[in-house]
């Protein structure tokens, strides 16, 4: 991943985070996620009185991908409502680390600068296939 396609996809997962709707939480989370197919595909949170009914932006973005078609990624940028760039959760990395064993992450704050990790370092004992 260069500069500039991490740049524009923390460009495009802050604009996501702004059409996130969580009412009860006030954390304000949008994705972009890159595919194999040079197809950005954007998630925000969604947030249900049933909190079970919840869903976050990470798994937003992959089924929004894989119901389009495309099941490999390249990379994913995430931005919080956090003052410092804050990771998915372990559900979200669980379900990412299903399609890209060691995605690049990067992470991102409303304003400012992002952080590069990956599913790996953040999940390093993911569950997989091989485990069932």
């Amino acid at each position: 991943m260069t500069r500039a396609e991490c740049d524009a996809l923390v460009v495009r997962a802050r604009a996501a985070r702004q059409r996130a709707y969580a009412p009860y939480s006030k954390y304000l989370v949008g994705a972009a996620l890159l595919g194999v197919d040079g197809v950005i595909y954007e998630g925000c949170n969604v947030e249900n009185a049933s909190y079970g009914g919840t869903i976050c932006a990470e798994r937003t973005a992959v089924v929004r991908a894989v119901a389009s078609g495309c099941r490999e990624f390249r990379a994913i940028a995430i931005t919080t409502s956090s003052p410092k760039p804050a990771p998915p959760c372990g559900f979200c990395l669980q379900v990412m680390s299903e399609f890209a064993s060691d995605l690049p992450i990067i992470l991102s704050a409303p304003k400012g600068a992002w952080k590069l990790t990956s599913i790996r370092k953040l999940l390093p004992m993911a569950f997989v296939k091989k485990d069932l």
